[in-house]
Protein backbone atom coordinates (compact mmCIF):
# COMPACT_ATOMS: atom_id res chain seq x y z
CA UNK A 1 0.00 0.00 0.00
CA UNK A 2 1.25 3.40 -0.77
CA UNK A 3 1.22 6.36 1.61
CA UNK A 4 -1.68 8.15 -0.17
CA UNK A 5 -4.01 5.20 0.34
CA UNK A 6 -3.15 5.00 4.03
CA UNK A 7 -3.80 8.73 4.48
CA UNK A 8 -7.18 8.48 2.72
CA UNK A 9 -8.27 5.62 4.96
CA UNK A 10 -7.02 7.42 8.09
CA UNK A 11 -8.96 10.54 7.08
CA UNK A 12 -12.13 8.51 6.46
CA UNK A 13 -11.85 6.76 9.82
CA UNK A 14 -11.28 10.13 11.52
CA UNK A 15 -14.39 11.60 9.89
CA UNK A 16 -16.50 8.60 10.91
CA UNK A 17 -15.23 8.84 14.50
CA UNK A 18 -15.96 12.58 14.63
CA UNK A 19 -19.48 12.15 13.23
CA UNK A 20 -20.20 9.32 15.64
CA UNK A 21 -19.14 11.45 18.60
CA UNK A 22 -21.23 14.41 17.40
CA UNK A 23 -24.32 12.29 16.80
CA UNK A 24 -23.96 10.65 20.21
CA UNK A 25 -23.73 14.02 21.95
CA UNK A 26 -26.81 15.66 20.41
CA UNK A 27 -29.43 13.39 22.06
CA UNK A 28 -27.72 13.76 25.43
CA UNK A 29 -27.81 17.55 25.15
CA UNK A 30 -31.45 17.49 24.04
CA UNK A 31 -32.36 15.51 27.15
CA UNK A 32 -30.79 18.06 29.47
CA UNK A 33 -27.48 16.31 29.95
CA UNK A 34 -24.01 17.63 29.56
CA UNK A 35 -23.74 20.57 31.86
CA UNK A 36 -26.59 20.67 34.30
CA UNK A 37 -29.07 23.42 34.93
CA UNK A 38 -28.09 27.02 34.40
CA UNK A 39 -28.71 29.29 37.37
CA UNK A 40 -29.76 32.88 36.91
CA UNK A 41 -27.45 35.56 38.26
CA UNK A 42 -28.69 37.80 41.04
CA UNK A 43 -28.96 40.66 38.51
CA UNK A 44 -31.20 38.52 36.29
CA UNK A 45 -33.33 37.53 39.27
CA UNK A 46 -33.73 41.19 40.30
CA UNK A 47 -34.71 42.10 36.72
CA UNK A 48 -37.29 39.29 36.65
CA UNK A 49 -38.71 40.41 39.97
CA UNK A 50 -38.79 44.02 38.75
CA UNK A 51 -40.84 42.91 35.74
CA UNK A 52 -43.14 40.70 37.81
CA UNK A 53 -44.07 43.01 40.68
CA UNK A 54 -43.81 46.40 39.08
CA UNK A 55 -41.03 48.90 39.15
CA UNK A 56 -38.59 48.40 42.01
CA UNK A 57 -36.80 51.40 43.42
CA UNK A 58 -33.01 51.57 43.24
CA UNK A 59 -32.89 50.95 47.01
CA UNK A 60 -35.12 47.88 46.70
CA UNK A 61 -32.99 46.52 43.86
CA UNK A 62 -29.79 46.95 45.88
CA UNK A 63 -31.20 45.25 48.98
CA UNK A 64 -32.82 42.40 47.03
CA UNK A 65 -29.63 41.79 45.05
CA UNK A 66 -27.72 41.55 48.34
CA UNK A 67 -30.22 38.92 49.58
CA UNK A 68 -29.88 36.93 46.35
CA UNK A 69 -26.06 37.13 46.47
CA UNK A 70 -25.88 36.00 50.11
CA UNK A 71 -28.26 33.11 49.49
CA UNK A 72 -26.38 32.03 46.35
CA UNK A 73 -23.22 31.76 48.46
CA UNK A 74 -25.08 29.76 51.13
CA UNK A 75 -26.55 27.45 48.47
CA UNK A 76 -23.13 26.86 46.89
CA UNK A 77 -21.63 26.05 50.29
CA UNK A 78 -24.51 23.70 51.08
CA UNK A 79 -24.17 21.91 47.74
CA UNK A 80 -20.41 21.53 48.25
CA UNK A 81 -21.00 19.98 51.68
CA UNK A 82 -23.20 17.27 50.14
CA UNK A 83 -25.39 17.35 53.25
CA UNK A 84 -27.97 14.53 53.09
CA UNK A 85 -30.65 16.98 54.30
CA UNK A 86 -29.76 19.48 51.56
CA UNK A 87 -33.22 19.60 49.95
CA UNK A 88 -34.98 20.52 53.20
CA UNK A 89 -32.35 23.14 54.01
CA UNK A 90 -32.59 24.67 50.53
CA UNK A 91 -36.38 24.87 50.81
CA UNK A 92 -36.00 26.64 54.15
CA UNK A 93 -33.45 29.03 52.63
CA UNK A 94 -35.84 29.81 49.76
CA UNK A 95 -38.72 30.46 52.17
CA UNK A 96 -36.50 32.75 54.27
CA UNK A 97 -35.30 34.53 51.11
CA UNK A 98 -38.90 35.13 50.03
CA UNK A 99 -39.83 36.41 53.48
CA UNK A 100 -36.93 38.90 53.50
CA UNK A 101 -37.73 40.12 49.98
CA UNK A 102 -41.44 40.43 50.72
CA UNK A 103 -40.71 42.81 53.63
CA UNK A 104 -38.89 45.15 51.23
CA UNK A 105 -41.87 45.44 48.86
CA UNK A 106 -44.80 47.84 48.92
CA UNK A 107 -48.27 46.38 49.63
CA UNK A 108 -49.12 46.41 45.91
CA UNK A 109 -45.85 44.69 45.05
CA UNK A 110 -46.41 42.15 47.82
CA UNK A 111 -49.74 41.16 46.29
CA UNK A 112 -48.07 40.54 42.93
CA UNK A 113 -45.16 38.74 44.63
CA UNK A 114 -47.59 36.43 46.44
CA UNK A 115 -49.29 35.63 43.12
CA UNK A 116 -46.03 34.65 41.41
CA UNK A 117 -45.83 30.99 40.31
CA UNK A 118 -43.98 28.47 42.42
CA UNK A 119 -40.25 28.14 41.67
CA UNK A 120 -38.47 24.83 41.93
CA UNK A 121 -39.30 21.89 44.17
CA UNK A 122 -41.03 23.25 47.23
CA UNK A 123 -39.75 26.76 46.59
CA UNK A 124 -42.38 29.45 46.65
CA UNK A 125 -42.68 32.33 44.31
CA UNK A 126 -43.17 34.44 47.37
CA UNK A 127 -46.46 33.07 48.55
CA UNK A 128 -46.43 31.43 51.94
CA UNK A 129 -48.40 28.21 52.14
CA UNK A 130 -52.06 29.01 52.49
CA UNK A 131 -53.94 27.92 55.59
CA UNK A 132 -56.05 24.82 55.06
CA UNK A 133 -59.73 25.45 54.47
CA UNK A 134 -61.96 24.35 57.33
Amino acid sequence: MNMMTIRKWAARIGVVALCTAALGTVPMMAQGGGGGRMQMTSDQRVANLDNAVGPLTADQKTKIKAIYDADAKKRADLMASQDPDMRTKMQAMRADENKKIRTLLTPGQQTKFDAMPQRGPGGGGGAPPSAPQQ
